[in-house]
């Protein structure tokens, strides 16, 4: 019970931190509504948890080979950029009378968008990595309930935050929901930007 609740908090506190996938989810919620924010926070807990697992299974040092980490440092801030230019795009889009569907339309499509996108950061997983090498000598943890607690605290927390982005989304108009828009695009951007430059630089 102690290594679930630990992990819970872990999962918690690791997805309270503001990211491109915090962003995403605020601007696909404000957009499209309740379902499509808690399937893109499905599948940020599901690959915490998937990240979690592989942390306690002391895969984290292979997963850190340099190839393989700028291999997925390259195709992180593809993704990212990638998903900030269809946010920009689709604040342009509603300004001129010319938005279309995206990737975010229906729960299924947000859910495969989400999961490609938290994946594809190297940095999830040397984070998870070392924070499973920490909380397992530190707490003696069991590996299991670690991994439970991990995904129940990550899907806890992005569920809140899709609530409460749904809850305020009834009270704004299709301005903000079109600033939200651009600002989570630039937000994407910047992340793509700085991930794509470190993957670079260490090449």
């Amino acid at each position: 019970m102690r290594s679930a609740l630990l992990g819970f908090g872990l999962g918690a506190l690791v997805a309270l931190q503001v990211g491109p996938m915090s962003l995403f989810l605020i601007r696909s919620t404000l957009r499209a509504g309740l379902r499509v924010g808690l399937a893109i926070g499905l599948g940020i807990a599901l690959v915490d948890a998937l990240y979690a697992g592989i942390g306690v299974a002391g895969a984290t040092p292979v997963l850190s080979v340099a190839p393989l980490r700028d291999c997925l440092g390259v195709a992180g801030s593809v993704v990212l950029g990638w998903l900030g230019l269809r946010a920009v795009a689709s604040a342009l889009r509603v300004r001129t009378g010319l938005e279309v569907p995206d990737d975010t339309a229906d729960a299924r499509r947000a859910l495969l968008t989400s999961l490609g996108a938290t994946a594809s950061n190297p940095s999830t997983i040397l984070s998870w990595g070392a924070i499973f090498v920490a909380a397992s000598s530190a707490a003696h943890a069991a590996p299991l309930p670690l991994v439970i607690g991990v995904a129940l605290g990550s899907l806890c927390w992005v569920s809140v935050l899709a609530w409460v982005v749904a809850y305020v989304r009834r009270r704004l108009g299709p301005r903000a929901v079109t600033t939200a828009d651009a600002v989570a695009g630039a937000g994407m951007l910047g992340f793509a930007g700085v991930l794509g430059y470190r993957t670079l630089r260490n090449l």
